[in-house]
């Protein structure tokens, strides 16, 4: 599949003899962990520097990187005249603040792990971002660089002409522990439609190419964190949902959220129809919470459905077991910074942009609250 080769050892290939870039990373617990792996496998790459605050995550991020220096404050990374390039997988509330930050010290190209922002009273000053930062800035929209969510993009308008309908489904685990139990409360995360489907409101705006117009969302807290408690407050984050969203184009597109069905065979489930046919994506979820009893987890699958002839073609889409082990999200962070790291030595435009990124948070604030409202949004 172009743009996702590697060698053997999951390195990508061709970069042999370039400069190293040197990161920066800020945030360093399970997400950003996940990156360092992936930067370390990437030739001609490294990270330099790291901020994080917490001493278990660092001690842990020095394990993965023995070579980063641990910087005791965002200001004294941003002064590391070595660095090329920033990486900030911080929790979502302090992501503006540091993008301001890093704006007024150091504006370097910078991949930003999604949400951009939690609320919406924010999307000025990530407006303000956009207008003035002058270094690249590229959105972390990993799902995207799933190698089948990959091969679904491209297939996409010879399978359906063009997308009038598109679905995603994703059955998973609940949210996992955090530093301080930031993802407990929506407060920190802009919620779970911001949180966790950020994301999938992207995808629904790359696939359609077009702008939503009106969200409608049904979601709540049903099962999971239901007996938690931290601090005397009890976690407010929902773990079911389904939402509507129209498009200007007059397409429509659809999420199913499940938080508590991590028993499924598959975590994600894509499905876009158009006049000549069908596609789906078929993703299985990370191979770490798979039940070893049953055998080698589920590879992912493609499924072409035409009208005519009618008869489902099914590829299976196997993933480097290099980068499986590497992270949670079937190798597409590494095939994003595959990319980000082009972006930064050639001065090119980011993939994913800051619009995408507040179009994705701006669906998603919409989204909560029309499921707390009980009625429709306009955008």
């Amino acid at each position: 599949m172009d743009g996702h080769e590697t060698d053997k050892s999951g390195r990508a290939a061709g970069q042999a003899g370039t400069k190293i870039i040197q990161y920066g990373v800020i945030g360093c617990g399970m997400m950003g962990q996940e990156h360092l792996r992936n930067i370390a496998l990437l030739p001609g790459a490294r990270v330099a520097a790291i901020y994080e605050p917490n001493e278990i995550m660092a001690n842990a991020a020095k394990a993965i990187a023995p070579n980063a220096r641990l910087c005791p404050s965002l200001d004294e990374l941003l002064r590391d005249e070595t660095l090329d390039c920033l990486l900030v997988v911080s929790p979502n509330h302090l992501h503006v603040d540091q993008l301001e930050e890093i704006a007024r010290l150091r504006p370097l190209p910078l991949l930003m792990e999604k949400p951009l922002y939690t609320a919406p009273e924010q999307e000025a000053r990530l407006a303000a971002l956009r207008e003035s930062y002058p270094a690249p800035v590229w959105v972390a929209m990993e799902y995207r660089y799933m190698p089948p969510i990959a091969t679904f993009l491209e297939e996409l308008e010879r399978a359906t002409e063009r997308v009038t309908m598109f679905t995603i489904r994703e059955h998973r685990f609940p949210f996992l522990p955090k530093v301080g139990d930031w993802n407990r409360f929506n407060r920190n995360t802009g919620g779970t439609l911001v949180e966790k489907c950020c994301h999938f409101f992207d995808l629904m705006r790359l696939v359609l190419k077009s702008d939503p117009v009106r969200v409608m969302a049904s979601a709540g807290q049903e099962v999971n964190h239901l007996d938690e408690e931290y601090g005397g407050e009890r976690p407010d984050i929902w773990d079911t949902g389904y939402v509507l969203v129209d498009f200007a184009s007059g397409a429509r597109a659809m999420l199913e959220l499940c938080m508590y069905a991590e028993g499924a065979r598959y975590q994600e489930e894509l499905s876009a129809v158009g006049p000549r046919g069908k596609i789906e994506a078929y993703v299985p979820g990370p191979g770490r919470f798979w039940p070893t009893h049953l055998g080698l987890p589920p590879t992912a699958q493609v499924i072409v459905s035409p009208r005519q002839p009618k008869g489902p073609q099914t590829v299976e889409i196997p993933v480097d077991p290099t980068l499986l082990e590497a992270g949670d999200h079937n190798g597409s962070t590494f095939y994003q910074h595959q990319r980000f790291l082009e972006v930064v030595r050639s001065g090119g435009t980011p993939e994913v942009t800051l619009e995408d990124g507040a179009w994705a948070v701006r669906i998603g604030l919409a989204a909560q609250q029309s499921a707390r409202a009980g009625e429709a949004v306009r955008l």
